[in-house]
């Protein structure tokens, strides 16, 4: 009889904790502060994957001999140059890239994978 007693009581407060836990109300998605990194953003997970690969492809075709030191120095800039106006253009939406911004980007470093597979 204690047993079923003991049992009944640990599951009342079971039930009871559970209840009190369904009625807290759950935390609200916190954006990121102003100026603050969100790489988890699509459009910047996007743009900050192709200027990866970009760089990349530069040290293959550096390592391959098919560009020199300086040519690789020069692509490693512009990307360097692109990812900073990206970090500027986060900086002003709340770490996220407008579509607008994304686009901006993407043509630039259409420019530089131009420039690297030459």
């Amino acid at each position: 009889m204690k047993t079923l007693f003991r049992i009944a009581a640990s599951a009342a407060l079971v039930m009871s904790s559970c209840a009190a836990l369904a009625q807290t109300p759950a935390a609200a998605p916190v954006a990121p502060a102003p100026g603050s990194f969100d790489a988890t953003h699509p459009r910047r997970a996007e743009v900050n994957g192709r200027l990866a690969n970009q760089n990349a492809r530069i040290a293959a075709e550096r390592q391959d001999g098919q560009i020199s030191k300086g040519q690789a120095q020069a692509l490693h800039a512009q990307d360097h140059a692109i990812r900073s106006e990206e970090r500027t253009m986060a900086s002003h939406d709340n770490g996220h890239i407008t579509r607008a911004d994304k686009r901006a980007l993407n043509q630039q470093e259409n420019g530089v994978s131009k420039e690297i597979g030459k």
